[in-house]
C-alpha cells in the first residue's frame, strides 16, 4: 500500500525479476529529491551503488551531491560498502550530515 507520502514505485529496471526498495530522505536530502519517500523498481542482482546512480540520475545534480555526502542505512544497518546487494522489499535510508549539537 502506498501512503500519500510515498511515491508509487518506479520501474527502473526492465526484467522478470525485479527488486523494489522503499528509499527514505531526511532533512537536505528531502529538499533535493523533492519528496520524503519513493518506492524505485531495479533489477534482480542489484547493488546500493546501482541505487544510488540510478537515484542520482533520476534526480538531477542537487541530490547526487547530497547522496555523495550521505551516509546510507539499509533495513537500518549502517552500509559502509555500497557494494552490497539490495534486497528486495528493503528500506534505505538517506542520512546528509548534520550540523548543529
Amino acid at each position: 500500500m502506498t501512503s500519500s507520502l510515498e511515491t508509487p514505485a518506479r520501474r527502473v529496471g526492465a526484467s522478470g525479476a525485479d527488486v523494489t526498495a522503499t528509499v527514505r530522505y531526511f532533512a537536505g536530502a528531502k529538499a533535493a529529491a523533492g519528496a520524503p519517500t519513493e518506492r524505485v523498481t531495479l533489477p534482480a542482482g542489484t547493488t546500493v551503488a546501482d541505487l544510488v546512480a540510478a537515484l542520482a540520475a533520476d534526480h538531477g545534480e542537487a541530490l547526487t551531491r547530497v547522496l555523495a555526502a550521505s551516509s546510507l542505512l539499509l533495513d537500518g544497518l549502517a552500509v559502509h560498502e555500497r557494494a552490497v546487494p539490495l534486497p528486495d522489499g528493503s528500506t534505505v535510508d538517506v542520512l546528509p550530515p548534520f550540523a548543529g549539537g
